[in-house]
């Protein structure tokens, strides 16, 4: 890191539930991209506690499982379609680097993503 930065790294994060009690993964949770959107919210918070935001992000690591609605296949265009809501826009266009990473499975069956998130503060004046 370059003197007078500091990096902050966010753990797994994970979706909020929608519904506990839906009968589905979908129901509790959303489909890849809905879970996607939960999660970058979820960091657009833990950012905003810290005093960053999205495009303070320089790196993501994301983990998705097949998904059985799929053909039990990882849907990588929904987790691009919400990439695309938050990073590379006229809002943020921060195009941050990002491993995107087909794993077996995560702690909750109804996980479909996890991410984790490295932001740098930025430099002080």
């Amino acid at each position: 890191l370059p003197a007078g930065r500091s990096v902050f790294w966010t753990s797994g994060t994970v979706p909020s539930v929608i519904n506990k009690d839906g009968a589905t993964t979908y129901e509790r949770y959303g489909d890849t991209y809905t879970q996607g959107v939960s999660c970058l919210r979820n960091i657009e918070q833990v950012l905003a506690s810290q005093g960053l935001t999205l495009k303070d992000v320089v790196y993501l690591r994301v983990y998705l499982v097949p998904d059985a609605a799929k053909e039990n296949r990882v849907d990588y265009p929904g987790w691009f379609k919400a990439y695309g809501e938050f990073f590379n826009n006229a809002q943020n266009p921060a195009k941050t680097a990002r491993s995107t990473v087909g794993v077996q499975s995560l702690v909750n069956a109804d996980w479909l993503i996890e991410i984790e998130a490295f932001a740098v503060y930025p430099a002080k004046p």
